[in-house]
C-alpha cells in the first residue's frame, strides 16, 4: 500500500481457521480503481470469527478459541499500513463469544456467546488492553425449534448509539434485551420479545437514533424497530422478507447493516446467497424493497460499506471469496465489480 495513499482504504477479514486460514487477514481497497487487493495474513489468531475497531482506529479487537476458551484479543493498528501488533488477551472459562464490540471511549469490550447464551464485559486498560471478565450474563428460556432454539443463544451485543444502554439479541429465545453498566457491572433494563421462532440475529441502529434494525435468522425477515434512547426500550413496527416468496430451500439470515446516511437497510441472505436492499422512511423508519443482488458465492456471513459510503464488500463464507459492489448513494443499489477475492472461511468484514 502507498503510505498515505487517499484511495486506499484498509480492511479486516476475520475467520474461521480451518483448511488454510490462519486467523485476521488484511487488504486494501483502491476506491480509485473499484478494486480489492489480494489479502494477507495480518494476525494468526484461532477462530477471530468477529472483530471491532475502537472509534479512534488505533485499536482491533477480536474474539478467539484457545486450548477449549473462549477469549479477546487486543491489537495496536498502524495508521499508515494498517498492520497489526499484538497487545495482549484475556480468556473465559465460558467457551468462545460470536461477537464483539467496544465504546468509543475504549473503556470496555462486551462478547456475546451464541453457544452458551452468555454476554460478558471486559474494562480496558490506559494500553488499550483487556482485563478479565467483569461480568457476566447467562440467558435461560427456549424458543419453538427444536433444532435451533432449545436453549439461549446470544447473537449480538453493541452500545446503543449514545452508548448509555447495550442492546442484545437472543436467537435461542426471540428476545431483544436491552442492559446498563453499574459499576462494571450489566443490569437489564428492558426487554422485546419478537415473533416466536424467527430467531433474531443481529441488530443495526438508525444514526436519528429513534430506529433500529433486526436481521431474523430462522426466517427470511428484517424486523423494524422503534428505540426509546431515554428508557432502552424498543417496540415493533414492521417486519419486511428477505427472499422471494417462492423460495423454500434452506436460508438463514446472517449480517445486517445501515447506510452512514441512515438512508438505506442491507441484509444478507444464507441459503438464497443475496443482499437485499430497503430504502428507509426517515418519519416512520420503515422499510421500502428496493433490489435483492446476489453475493456471487455461497454462505455470505457478513458484509460491510466503505467509509467513502461508495462501495459494499461481502464474505461468502463456505466458497471462500469475497464480493465488491459499487453502491448508489441516490438509490442504494449494488453493481458488481469483483467476486473472485480468495479468503479462506470468511466472516466477519470490518473497514478503518
Amino acid at each position: 500500500m502507498v503510505k498515505h495513499d487517499q484511495h486506499a482504504i484498509i480492511g479486516y477479514i476475520g475467520t474461521y481457521t480451518k483448511g488454510n486460514s490462519e486467523g485476521i487477514y488484511r487488504f486494501t481497497l483502491d476506491t480509485a480503481e473499484g478494486k480489492l487487493s489480494t489479502p494477507v495474513l495480518a494476525a494468526e489468531l484461532t477462530d477471530p470469527t468477529y472483530i471491532t475497531i475502537s472509534q479512534d482506529k488505533k485499536n482491533l479487537y477480536a474474539i478467539l478459541k484457545e486450548a477449549g476458551s473462549g477469549g479477546v484479543s487486543a491489537y495496536s493498528i498502524n495508521e499508515d499500513s494498517g498492520e497489526l501488533t499484538y497487545l495482549g488477551k484475556q480468556l473465559t472459562p465460558n467457551g468462545s463469544s460470536c461477537h464483539i464490540s467496544v465504546d468509543s471511549k475504549k473503556q470496555v469490550l462486551v462478547t456475546s456467546s451464541y453457544g452458551e447464551g452468555l454476554i460478558e464485559t471486559y474494562q480496558l486498560q490506559d494500553d488499550a488492553t483487556p482485563m478479565p471478565v467483569a461480568s457476566t450474563i447467562r440467558h435461560e428460556g427456549h424458543g419453538p425449534n427444536e433444532d435451533r432454539q432449545e436453549k439461549a443463544h446470544t447473537h449480538f451485543a453493541g452500545f446503543t448509539p449514545d452508548e448509555r444502554f447495550i442492546a442484545v439479541v437472543d436467537l435461542g429465545i426471540d428476545k431483544v434485551i436491552t442492559y446498563k453498566l453499574h459499576n462494571g457491572i450489566l443490569e437489564e433494563v428492558n426487554s422485546l420479545s419478537v415473533t416466536t421462532g424467527s430467531g433474531p440475529r443481529h441488530l443495526t441502529f438508525h444514526p436519528n437514533e429513534k430506529f433500529a434494525y433486526v436481521m431474523a435468522e430462522l426466517v427470511p425477515e428484517v424486523i423494524v424497530l422503534s428505540f426509546d434512547s431515554k428508557t432502552g426500550s424498543f417496540s415493533e413496527l414492521q417486519t419486511v422478507r428477505t427472499t422471494p416468496e417462492d423460495f423454500k430451500e434452506n436460508n438463514q439470515g446472517s449480517a445486517i447493516h445501515i447506510s452512514e446516511d441512515g438512508q438505506f437497510v442491507y441484509a444478507a441472505n444464507r441459503g438464497h446467497d443475496s443482499i437485499a436492499v430497503y430504502k428507509i422512511n426517515q418519519e416512520t423508519g420503515k422499510l421500502t424493497f428496493v433490489e435483492l443482488v446476489s453475493t456471487e458465492g455461497h454462505w455470505p456471513r457478513d458484509f460491510s460499506i466503505d467509509p467513502s459510503g461508495k462501495f459494499l464488500v461481502a464474505s461468502n463464507e463456505q466458497s471462500g471469496n469475497l464480493t465488491l459492489y459499487s453502491r448508489n448513494e441516490n438509490s442504494g443499489k449494488l453493481t458488481l465489480l469483483q467476486q473472485d477475492i480468495q479468503v479462506p472461511f470468511p466472516v466477519c468484514v470490518k473497514f478503518l
